[in-house]
Formats: C-alpha cells, structure tokens, sequence
C-alpha cells in the first residue's frame, strides 16, 4: 500500500531542505544577514541541510579525526577517539580531554584521570550538549554519569572488542549493529556514531544502504506522511533519498548538493527532524491532538468532582470531567503545549514527555 501524503508537508520538507541549505552557502560566503526571506527560518535555528556541515560534526571532523592528535594513528585509536567525543558533543569538554591526555589514544585512555578533569570541569560548566539527553550506562557502577561514559568506552574498546567487530564489518549497519552490543548505546546514538565513524579514512561504506529514524525524524514522518502505507519509517527515508532531484526539479528548486555531493540517508533522516519543528510554525493545525483525553487519576486522591473516579476495569467517562484540551493542555507529537502559554519555538523541538505552561 502506498503512503498517503500531506501534500502541503511533503513539499515543505524539499523546500526547506533547498533553503537552509541556501543559507548554509551565502553564510560560507560570507555574506551579510539577513540570509532569507523565510520568516520561520530568519526566526528560528535549524540544523543544516547535511549533517556533515553541522557546527559539532564539523568540529568531530576539524580537530577529532583529522586534527594534529588525529593524524597517523590506528584505526581503533580514531575510533576511540570519535565515540568518547560524540558521547559528549561538546567542544570544551573535549579539550579538557585532549590536554589532560596529550592528544587522546588508547595508550593515554585513563579512566581515572579523565574522570577527575572532568569532575572538576563539571563544577563549573557543562560537561554535555544540550542537544540530546544520555542514559548513563549504570551497569558500570559509578554515581556520576560522566565515569559510567569513560568506563563505557574502556569496556569498547579492550582487546577484541569493538575494534574487532569494525575490523569485521561489511556495511554500516554491521557498524551499527556492533555499536549497540554495549550498554546505553540506543538506535540512534548507535546510528550517530556509525556514520560518525564512517567519516574515517578507515571505513568506507555506503550511507544509503542503511538508516535508523530517531525520535524528531519520526515525528516530521507522522506530518509529512498522513499514512506511511505498508513503509517502514527507515524504508519512507531511504525513498526520500531516491526521489530528490525528481522532487527539487518539481518544485523548480535550485539544489546542487553540498559542493556536488547529493543528500544521503542520514541527511534525510535529519531532516524529518527539522521539518517537523518548521511545521509547529508553518502548520500550527498540526499542533492540536484531535481527541480530547479524559484525565483520571486514584480516586483516593480526592481531586474533586471535576476529575470523575474511575473504578478499574471502567470506560473512563467522555463527558462531565476536565480533559486535557480544556484544561489547555494539549498534546503535541509527544511534547504537550499548554493553550495558554502559546506555540511552542523551534528549539523545543527535541524535549519529550509534558511541557506545562
């Protein structure tokens, strides 16, 4: 069965993946701002049209890989290397490590030490980004989740570990696939740092072979795609991958790559992620859950008769009680918005659970 477009949604995602990436050029030009006349885009920060020229993964690339500790060393050292600073994306912390270790190897790998550096680099800044939120590894023992993290990469990379398995590797998703052996390594941070790794000089595979839909991409699917069809999401991405000049060409929008180099898999999962946070402002319709919810909470709470009890094994009552939309909360692709405290921005795009106003 075919997947069932919202026609408005799909073509904007095309849209903005050819504008920001217009952007990303007249500021690589140096240009002055404004660099759009896209309202949203002007007023919001987006990630770019490719991964690759983010400002973190630039920075992965710029002084991690291929950086003057970077140069000449084992592949496994690179690869130690890449995971330690994608667990923590953050360029300061990094470079604590980097001093601390005099150029970070697996002979310089000391559990001990970097955790004491970053112990005290905690006491005064953060220590990770705030783009993303980790699950400490607590098999590991330690109270604070940045020791969990180095004894992580420790368990990764003793002999015969995940050097070997990379060693072995014929695709990236067998990449993937040894990544998320180890503890707290999920679908997406395990997808991340594959083609993270797949930025070396040591790995050489085909990004468009493979891809894993992270939480922001999956909700740009659920607006771009009113019904997915018989698709997977991964499957609805890698098609995205095959339909691009067909659709830019459409369109009539000018798009020539990053320097030649068309989008692939992980750009195109990226962005579903940014699509969904344009649509909270271009499609605010798309904001609004089309039920209202009963809330029922223990009777014994007493909460008043405005939250009907519901004894269990009940149909919770769909009149006569407060429901989340009165109450102006409402559900947002997972993220809750409160009527009263108005839309949502774009930065908030990668906060799950309830938000109340």
């Amino acid at each position: 069965m075919e997947p069932t477009r919202r026609d408005a949604v799909y073509d904007t995602y095309w849209r903005f993946a050819a504008e920001r990436h217009a952007i990303f050029l007249r500021r690589a030009r140096g240009e002055r701002a404004p660099w759009t006349e896209d309202e949203v885009l002007g007023r919001f920060k987006f990630c770019n049209t490719f991964r690759a020229a983010d400002r973190v993964t630039q920075y992965l690339m710029r002084e991690v890989i291929y950086g003057q500790h970077g140069r000449d060393l084992a592949p496994e050292d690179v690869f130690l290397r890449i995971a330690l600073f994608r667990l923590f994306s953050k360029e300061g912390t990094w470079e604590a490590i980097e001093a601390a270790s005099g150029g970070l190897r697996r002979a310089s790998f000391d559990e001990d030490v970097l955790g004491d550096v970053l112990d005290d680099l905690k006491s005064r800044q953060s220590i990770y980004t705030a783009a993303f939120i980790l699950a400490a590894p607590s098999v590991f023992g330690h109270q604070a989740k940045h020791r969990n993290h180095l004894a992580l990469v420790a368990s990764m990379f003793r002999p015969a570990g995940l050097g070997a398995k990379l060693a072995r590797a014929q695709s990236l998703q067998d990449v993937y696939e040894g990544l998320v052996e180890y503890p707290a390594i999920g679908p997406f941070l395990g997808y991340q740092i594959a083609v993270d790794l797949n930025y070396t000089e040591h790995l050489d595979f085909s990004e468009n072979d493979f891809t894993v839909a992270g939480p922001g991409a999956i909700r740009g699917l659920q607006k771009v795609f009113a019904d997915p069809g018989d698709r997977s999401p991964n499957q609805l991405i890698l098609e995205m991958v095959d339909r691009q000049d067909e659709e830019f060409a459409r369109l009539g929008l000018e798009f020539g790559g990053l320097f030649g180099r068309p989008l692939h898999a992980v750009d195109c999962q990226s962005l579903f992620c940014e699509t969904d946070k344009y649509s909270r402002q271009a499609f605010p319709e798309l904001r609004a859950s089309s039920e209202s919810l009963p809330l029922v909470f223990p009777p014994k709470w007493g909460l008043g008769e405005h939250v009907a009890p519901v004894a269990i094994g009940d149909t919770p009552p769909t009149t006569g009680q407060l429901t989340l939309k009165e109450g102006g909360l409402h559900l947002v692709a997972g993220v809750a918005q409160s009527a009263a405290s108005g839309a949502r921005t774009a930065g908030d795009a990668g906060r799950v659970g309830l938000a109340l106003g």
